[in-house]
């Protein structure tokens, strides 16, 4: 004889629905953005890293002489986006107020984008 139960499994979505329907499109894209843009972050520092060795072994055998401390300079410069001479967390938060404006650009749902954005970075 079956006993009518209910299934486990149906009761188990009904405990995870209010938090699966605050999965939103932004929050994935913003998952998939974050996973993105660590990979493309790794393979730049190896095209840098090699880059460097490269620049500095040609400077060792004296084939180059390299001001590295005029481009780091021009660099920050650059880079700073407070004007204050130092790259800080305030010149990593405009520049992440300013991708984050870029990338949620009329996203319909847009209020998870960060979390999934960080959650990306962090699994790519």
């Amino acid at each position: 004889m079956v006993e009518n139960k209910e299934d486990p499994t149906a009761k188990a979505l009904d405990t995870l629905k209010p938090y699966v329907t605050q999965l939103s499109f932004g929050s994935v894209m913003g998952f998939c953005s974050g996973y993105a843009l660590k990979k493309v972050g790794k393979a730049a520092a190896v095209v840098v890293g090699c880059g460097f060795i490269g620049l500095q072994t040609c400077v060792s055998f004296g084939y180059l002489k390299i001001d590295w401390a005029r481009i780091s300079e021009d660099a920050q410069k650059k880079l700073d986006k407070t004007g204050d001479g130092k790259l800080d967390m305030e010149d990593a938060k405009i520049y992440w107020q300013k991708l984050k404006i870029l990338l949620t650009e009329n996203l319909p749902s847009s209020s998870g984008f960060s979390l999934g954005f960080l959650l990306g970075v962090k699994s790519g």
